[in-house]
């Protein structure tokens, strides 16, 4: 049996093949052995005709069977009352509970048009608000369990940057403002920078006029200029469209911070400077980051990038909010870390015991704080950094298993931590003489970690408010 969306092809396509020979339905209904009310019925999709009456109707009008049976609207008329029936009967339409448009042959196609947009866009809403901060989660487990399959390393995007480093003349040494702007300008675009910015948006690319709209400081947290205008161009150079959902936005951020990590430490000089450090047994996150002029997130981001694929080592990254929230993380060393139900790590808060969080009591926190931690998957021994934002206290820990601080600077640390997490006895459950003072006896008000409130997708791009965008750029266009 025909679906209803079938059936109502068919009736236009009936309709307009019998328009386009000029009879009526009761002339139509004469040469095929029907009454015309019969006729009016299949045409509008309420009755499905036998095989032998469409060979009738065929022949009457001059035309094949399947042709009548093809599942194209026979008109652009004919596709918009199709999608319109369709959206109509959807039962997110019923759900708000308003009676459907009426199309006659009065209706004009700009009024279906409109009342489709109106559609279209409650739909795109509806779906914007169904992207819930578990599919979040889960789109980025899944992206974070797929770059851990591939040592975190993308081979295609490093030839990609390694190219167009040298089409720009850039050979050794940390990366200019100067080198970056010639590398846009042979992309055909100009950098410019400006104060007024959308405030959901890092950069803003004029495709039609060939600009870069970038502000006029770095974003605190680590954002460069430098990084915000690569990761600008890598859109182009990589070909990215609009994201189809979190996924695909999620992938395309990936890749743009891919992109400009290996502009700012390019594959060839960092693998050289890293493989030295290892045979000098004095790997550091502070080296590598000085050595290209980067942020210490973005040297020991760089890390996960290499090391496992050039120098055989695996590691671990985090980076902790000052409520011991994770909010970036990396791992194929096997170190044990909180997940939820969907395998989602960031937003869980890390053992008290790791560096992580034991490190924001230093007095000391400009350099970098060295602890091995014994794990039930064994012992680790981490370097962690912290540093402020406008948001709070963060750190940024890299580690690896007990066997490889062997080539890292600060091996010799005496300071270690015993971590039983995930048993809640270890650091999450509190001292039994404690609960049982105070049981009944106090009233904690807890306090909800950011991720509960992060945003979730809209628009043409997560997060990014369109209106704000396009207003922006209609006030520089002719700029």
């Amino acid at each position: 049996m025909a679906s209803s969306f079938e059936l109502t092809t068919l009736g236009h396509r009936i309709r307009h093949h019998r328009l386009a020979r000029g009879y009526t339905l009761d002339e139509l209904g004469a040469l095929v052995g029907v009454a015309g009310s019969q006729l009016s019925l299949i045409e509008n999709g309420k009755r499905e005709p036998k095989l032998s009456l469409l060979q009738e109707i065929a022949r009457a009008t001059e035309t094949e069977v399947t042709e009548l049976l093809s599942r194209e609207p026979p008109n652009r008329r004919a596709a918009l009352e199709i999608e319109l029936e369709r959206a109509q009967t959807s039962p997110f339409f019923r759900q708000l509970g308003i009676p459907p448009v009426k199309v006659t042959k009065g209706t004009s196609d700009e009024t279906i048009e409109a009342v489709l947009g109106l559609h279209r866009e409650l739909l795109r809403r509806e779906r914007a608000t169904i992207a819930s901060p578990e599919e979040a989660r889960r789109a980025n487990t899944e992206l974070r369990l797929r770059m851990r399959e591939t040592a975190n390393h993308l081979p295609e995007i490093e030839r990609l940057a390694e190219k167009q480093l040298k089409a720009a003349g850039h050979s050794t040494g940390a990366l200019t403002h100067r080198t970056v702007s010639i590398m846009a300008e042979q992309l055909g675009f100009e950098l410019i920078y400006v104060a007024d910015l959308p405030h959901s948006a890092r950069s803003v690319t004029d495709l039609e006029h060939g600009r870069i709209y970038l502000p006029p400081a770095s974003i605190p947290g680590g954002h460069g200029l430098r990084s915000m205008a690569l990761q600008a161009m890598a859109h182009r150079l990589l070909g990215h469209r609009p994201p189809t959902d979190y996924a695909d936005f999620l992938q395309q951020r990936l890749e743009i911070n891919y992109y400009a990590a290996c502009c700012l430490m390019p594959e060839t000089s960092s693998v050289a400077f890293l493989t030295q450090a290892k045979k000098d047994r004095n790997l550091a996150v502070e080296d590598f980051r000085d050595a290209f002029g980067v942020t210490h997130e973005a040297a020991a981001m760089r890390m996960t990038n290499l090391m496992t694929t050039h120098l055989g080592i695996r590691l671990h990254f985090l980076r902790v909010d000052g409520d011991g929230a994770i909010s970036r993380v990396y791992e194929n060393d096997g170190l044990p870390l909180p997940t939820d139900v969907t395998g989602s790590v960031e937003g869980q808060v890390v053992c008290k015991k790791f560096s992580a969080r034991s490190a924001f009591a230093e007095h000391n926190r400009t350099t970098e704080h060295y602890q091995y931690t014994d794990t039930p998957a064994g012992t680790f021994w981490c370097s962690t950094q912290t540093g402020t934002t406008s948001d709070g206290d963060f750190s940024i820990t890299v580690g690896v298993p007990f066997d490889d601080a062997r080539w890292f600077r600060g091996r010799e640390t005496a300071k270690r931590g015993i971590s039983h997490c995930p048993d809640e006895s270890c650091c999450r459950r509190p001292d039994t003489e404690a609960a049982e003072r105070w049981q009944g006896k106090a009233w904690p008000s807890a306090r909800v970690h950011r991720h509960m409130f992060s945003p979730l997708p809209r628009g043409m791009f997560p997060g990014v408010d369109d209106a704000e965008v396009f207003a922006f750029l209609d006030r520089h266009a002719d700029g």
